[in-house]
């Protein structure tokens, strides 16, 4: 899945339900063009399409661009190369998600906890 570290100059994923293209753009450093066509390239990815074709993005889908941003930015995949590698981590997937999703979490609970105490 994703490395921890490579996510610390990302934004945190705010508690909403669903994401505009622009917003994950922003939380991803990745053009609005540049996720469309990522869609094409990667079966895993599929936002929910409602009027006129909008996307919209679940938290899910935020983390998997991630993933493919660290796959081909950081670590040098080609996109054939990060298809594979997503698909052979498959079954690792729900492990490596759940793990991601608490860690998200946890730093979510964090800073309400250091606003709380304020």
């Amino acid at each position: 899945m994703l490395d921890p570290g490579s996510n610390n100059e990302l934004p945190s994923i705010p508690a909403k339900r669903y994401f505009t293209i622009g917003e994950v753009s922003e939380l991803c450093q990745v053009k609005p063009h540049v996720l469309r066509y990522w869609e094409q390239e990667f079966p895993q990815l599929k936002p929910v399409k409602r009027r006129g074709n909008r996307r919209y993005y679940q938290r899910h889908d935020v983390i998997m661009i991630r993933q493919i941003r660290s796959l081909l930015y950081e670590k040098g995949f080609t996109i054939g190369g990060a298809r594979q590698q997503l698909e052979g981590d498959a079954a690792h997937d729900d492990t490596n998600r759940s793990q991601q999703i608490v860690r998200q979490m946890r730093v979510e609970l964090e800073e309400i906890l250091n606003v709380l105490r304020r």
